[in-house]
């Protein structure tokens, strides 16, 4: 069935409203004019009141539990989508963790004279948007949360339905075959300015930056929650990424302290060429980025086996090829990790062998199958979780990314199953304490642990 334009720009802004993400980023040394964004973490006081409740978010989940449960349910929403899709700026993030969302926020000022909002950092949208009014068009969604009034705007300027970018290259952004029920947004497209803060003190303007503006957001799941809109930040001609990168090179990079971290610490997410400044443990490995494809917007890594405790784990080897039905992407919006079902079965089996003298705890309905009671827990007895990528790369995360600290007296492996045929996914509490470099130009991560402050 052929869709009308309307039709397929809901089903954009719907993917988009489920691929939503959760860590602190840092910055790079100033050599010249880098653009940065602070990542904003959804519970810190510069998203709330003089009375300190935040007017977006509601009321914070009760235990940590509860917040690792509402994580799940939004990564399982947000892979869904996966598996339908087949000098410097610097931006402030935070994260969501402390009320049950695995996203990062970034201040962002649009439009001339510019109107400031709050977007989703998302590493795995490819569009920017947000609730826009524009002539007779106006929003229906009512309450707090600021529209972008884009008749207000000098440079504004609407992308025609009739053009080709319209009616080929935006209609290719997502597969609109399918999409989970629960959210919508209807809305057109338009080329706006984007002011961004240069690490030297200055300001710089990103002209022509598509962005979608929505009418109408539906949003009973939830997934949508806290931010205004979404900054698209994956791999693609139209997302800000691509935008940054014609003036500050190919190269964007941030660093995830562990997400139980005070609700104060604020980093960066930087796009630029130049080093990070954020001390590194060990040295830097590099392996190859898998990018465009059947990943579409998506970061993708060649994973070539896990070992636990030393010893290899037997994995099909189909699991971590994209052209077999797998494939592995490092998504900061994503909270949890995913293993595809053959790779999820023996890694937990191997890791319960080593754990078998822990006293293991009933399934409590989390999304966690393997929990252990924590009073007399041994260190000791975990083994150690080795990723070995292509070229030689191996991420060796730290113990408290892969066991986590879920409820009192609770500690889980941190590792979620799903389903085969399916891409796995490295979340980004498997990600914290490690410095991350994707370099577009030449498609290659770099990465090494590190405190990221």
């Amino acid at each position: 069935m052929k869709m009308n334009f309307l039709q397929s720009f809901s089903l954009l802004l719907l993917s988009l409203i489920f691929a939503t993400t959760n860590n602190i980023i840092h910055g790079f040394h100033d050599d010249g004019e880098i653009v940065r964004f602070e990542l904003i973490h959804r519970n810190s006081p510069k998203l709330c009141g003089h009375d300190g409740h935040n007017v977006f978010l509601g009321e914070k989940p009760k235990t940590q539990m509860e917040n690792l449960k509402q994580f799940h349910q939004r990564d399982v929403s947000r892979r869904a989508i996966f598996l339908e899709t087949s000098s410097s700026v610097k931006l402030p993030i935070n994260s969501g963790s402390d009320y049950g969302t695995g996203e990062y926020f970034v201040h962002v000022t649009i439009g001339t004279p510019g109107q400031r909002f709050v977007l989703v950092a998302d590493t795995g949208s490819e569009l920017t948007w947000m609730n826009c009014r524009y002539k007779n068009y106006e929003p229906k969604k009512k309450g707090k949360e600021p529209i972008f009034k884009a008749d207000e705007s000098s440079t504004f300027r609407t992308v025609s339905c009739s053009s080709r970018m319209c009616k080929i290259d935006l209609a290719d952004l997502f597969s609109l075959a399918k999409y989970l029920q629960g959210s919508a947004a209807l809305g057109f497209f338009g080329n706006e300015t984007i002011s961004v803060d240069l690490t030297n003190g200055k300001k710089k303007t990103l002209n022509n930056v598509l962005i979608g503006c929505t009418q109408t957001i539906k949003d009973e799941q939830g997934i949508f929650k806290g931010a205004h809109g979404v900054l698209g930040l994956g791999n693609g001609k139209h997302t800000f990424t691509s935008k940054a990168a014609q003036d500050f090179g190919s190269k964007f990079s941030y660093c995830l302290v562990d997400h139980l971290s005070s609700q104060n610490l604020t980093n960066y997410i930087v796009f630029g060429s130049t080093r990070p400044k954020t001390a590194l443990s060990s040295r830097v490995q590099r392996t190859p980025l898998v990018l465009g494809g059947a990943l579409g917007p998506l970061y993708g890594v060649n994973i070539v086996g896990i070992s636990v405790g030393g010893q290899v784990v037997n994995i099909p080897p189909a699991v971590w090829d994209v052209n077999r039905g797998g494939g592995t992407v490092l998504d900061s919006g994503t909270s949890l990790t995913f293993l595809a079902e053959p790779a999820y079965k023996p890694v937990t089996a191997a890791f319960s062998k080593y754990m078998s003298k822990l006293q293991r705890l009933p399934d409590d309905g989390g999304p966690f199958e393997f929990c252990y009671n924590s009073t007399r827990f041994q260190d000791s007895l975990v083994p150690s979780l080795k990723i070995k990528l292509a070229n030689g790369a191996v991420f060796e995360p730290p113990m408290k990314s892969y066991i986590l600290d879920v409820a009192p007296e609770t500690r889980c492996l941190g590792f979620v199953s799903a389903s085969w045929p399916g891409t796995s996914i490295i979340g980004n509490i498997m990600q914290q304490n490690h410095l991350w470099e994707f370099d577009l130009g030449k498609s290659l991560l770099s990465f090494a642990p590190s405190t990221c402050t």
